[in-house]
């Protein structure tokens, strides 16, 4: 295992952490049914592997994750191990509620700490709710008396929130970022691992793979990487290409099988700052330039086109479509569009038109609507569409 300088801390964590929200269950349909035999020769294999960062949080598994972390890490596997949990920002409705949450984690965990904790999925939405319920002061003090050992935030917004949270205190040691090679420009991207980094904080990366988008490539991009001067797994390709920048401290990995675990740790002894060469960057950006020409619509979530006269997200809607083509992904897509209300869904679309008179790329939004409707909503086959 190589292991990483953490922000301004006097620890080195494991390049790879394991992320506990995308445990095996014994039933697909129920996330509550953690196969706990399974789970732990996963967790603990990679642990007696050199993996030191454990990373779980309140809501995972319905609630179950916690309680599994607090488990598997009993005989002795907690002392070898920094363990990090989250607050779930959404549900503090009172000044006193943070404190009764943190208790439980602390009851569900089995541990009188918790090393790194979290304000999760922060947002500038959310950011007004740790204001509001003063968050920071409440922290500062489950910090002396030692319930938490270092305070950071994850983060799910754009780069200018993202700065906003980073610039609000010094209590933060940490964060975590969606970050990937596909990722460089969206949320806190690029821009943001760098401006964490240079304000001393520790960077943790999520969502490494995309949710599992980059694994199984189209075929034009599968090319590319055969063409690469070495061969890799698309999966050890992603996350080689964020093991090769300082500013990264741990990759977290939300694994679900041992062969994951296996592969991931083995990925993780072979990496290390400035090991991949010019030529094999260059392969990464022609792999992102590959996915993003598979990209149909040219949107770029500037929201000119907002509000919309009915409502509708636009952007949003564009984005699921584009990354079930981008990544051959419609089952996915269509179950998330198939969540979506009737009043959010395409087909709401009056077709008037203003959206269009304000697109910078002169989109045909209410054309795309159709098809995004028809793609998403009715099952029809994407390249059976006459797209505007």
């Amino acid at each position: 295992m190589q292991y990483r300088t953490f922000g301004k801390l006097d620890w080195k964590s494991s390049a790879l952490g394991f992320g506990c929200m995308r445990l095996p269950t014994t039933d697909p349909q129920d996330r509550t049914t953690i196969d706990e035999d399974l789970a732990t020769q996963m967790v603990r294999y990679a642990i007696d592997h050199g993996v030191n960062y454990i990373d779980t949080a309140y809501p995972y598994h319905n609630g179950e994750s916690e309680r599994f972390v607090g488990r598997v890490l009993q005989d002795g596997y907690r002392e070898k191990v920094r363990l990090a949990t989250k607050l779930p920002v959404w549900a503090v409705d009172a000044e006193d509620a943070v404190g009764r949450i943190l208790n439980e984690q602390l009851e569900k965990l089995q541990t009188d700490h918790i090393d790194f904790y979290l304000f999760h999925a922060l947002s500038r939405l959310r950011w007004e709710t740790v204001e509001q319920f003063n968050l920071l002061a409440w922290a500062e003090k489950a910090l002396a008396d030692g319930r938490i050992c270092h305070l950071g935030f994850s983060f799910h917004d754009n780069y200018d929130a993202f700065k906003i949270i980073v610039d609000a205190t010094d209590l933060w040691s940490f964060c975590q970022i969606q970050y990937n090679f596909m990722d460089i420009e969206n949320q806190a991207g690029t821009k943001g691992l760098r401006y964490a980094a240079s304000k001393g904080l520790a960077v943790v990366i999520m969502e490494p793979i995309l949710g599992g988008r980059l694994v199984n490539p189209p075929q034009p991009v599968q090319d590319i990487w055969g063409s690469a001067p070495v061969q890799r797994k698309p999966a050890d390709w992603a996350l080689q290409w964020l093991w090769n920048q300082p500013e990264v401290s741990v990759v977290l990995s939300g694994m679900s099988t041992m062969q994951h675990v296996t592969e991931n740790v083995e990925s993780a002894s072979n990496s290390g700052v400035g090991t991949l060469t010019v030529e094999e960057l260059a392969v990464v950006d022609r792999v992102r330039a590959k996915y993003e020409e598979l990209c149909p619509i040219p949107c770029t979530k500037c929201e000119y086109c907002l509000p919309c006269t009915v409502d509708l997200k636009i952007p949003e809607l564009f984005d699921i479509l584009n990354r079930a083509a981008m990544y051959n992904k419609f089952a996915e897509a269509r179950e998330h569009y198939a969540r979506l209300s009737d009043a959010e869904k395409a087909n709401a679309c009056i077709q008037c038109r203003v959206c269009e008179e304000k697109c910078p790329q002169s989109i045909p939004i209410s054309e795309w609507m159709l098809v995004v409707h028809d793609v998403l909503g009715a099952g029809k086959a994407f390249d059976a569409c006459v797209l505007p």
